[in-house]
């Protein structure tokens, strides 16, 4: 039999496992459920309080978006892209998110822009980015490059970014590029995004996702390796 949830599957059952999911998705986005932990039902069960039955859509849905992988004889656990992996990724990211960026410059409305720019204005009184910690988006509409996807007006971006690789670029977005001064930059480098989308200006607005993409893959890419290496000093 296969994954999917039967129709007839009571209605609050899937309102208790959508809850799960987004809080089981939250958890690993910020990194509470760290990559490459174990997690196993019995012990998300206690912890959230539901049954196995809600439980077990939740975890499907988890494995659908690769936020979590069953492993043979470990079990599941949260997913741990190898360094090629998470490189691999952000090629993708910086390949196809500078193409959406042209295609919005082209088609996104007035109306859309100025939905863009209220994202940012609600990100800017964010505590983390005014501290300078993080800057933590919430995900689909209140995230800044969901929105730009959706603006391109691209049928198959909009599949592979905003559903197939969504969380997963979510995830090491938001876990490894909040360090530093990279918040601040990053959320200046957004405003100028929506600057050159608003001018018309295509070419623009792909010149600047692009070297925004490869800014946050570089920061990605030094705070992956420095924790790596701490994790081996640690073991020695």
């Amino acid at each position: 039999m296969n994954s999917i949830v039967p129709e007839q599957t009571a209605p609050e059952v899937r309102t208790l496992a959508e809850r799960v999911f987004h809080e089981l998705q939250d958890a690993i986005v910020r990194g509470e459920l760290a990559p490459g932990s174990k997690i196993t039902e019995p012990g998300l069960s206690k912890a959230y309080g539901i049954s196995r039955g809600p439980l077990r859509e939740a975890m499907r849905r988890l494995e659908a978006h690769r936020l979590i992988e069953r492993v043979p004889h470990v079990g599941a656990r949260v997913v741990k892209l190898s360094m090629k992996e998470l490189l691999e990724l952000f090629d993708v990211r910086e390949a196809l998110e500078s193409m959406a960026a042209r295609l919005a410059a082209e088609h996104m409305s007035a109306e859309e822009i100025a939905g863009l720019r209220e994202v940012l204005a609600l990100h800017e009184r964010q505590a983390d980015l005014k501290s300078g910690e993080a800057y933590y988006q919430r995900e689909g509409d209140l995230d800044f490059h969901y929105r730009i996807v959706l603006g391109s007006h691209n049928r198959m971006l909009m599949t592979m970014l905003c559903d197939d690789l969504y969380y997963l670029v979510r995830l090491y977005r938001t876990q490894f590029s909040a360090s530093g001064t990279r918040p601040h930059r990053a959320f200046v480098e957004h405003h100028r995004i929506v600057d050159a989308i608003e001018a018309g200006d295509a070419e623009l607005a792909e010149l600047l996702m692009r070297r925004h993409v490869s800014a946050s893959r570089a920061n990605v890419v030094d705070r992956y390796a420095t924790i790596l290496t701490q994790q081996a000093e640690a073991t020695n």
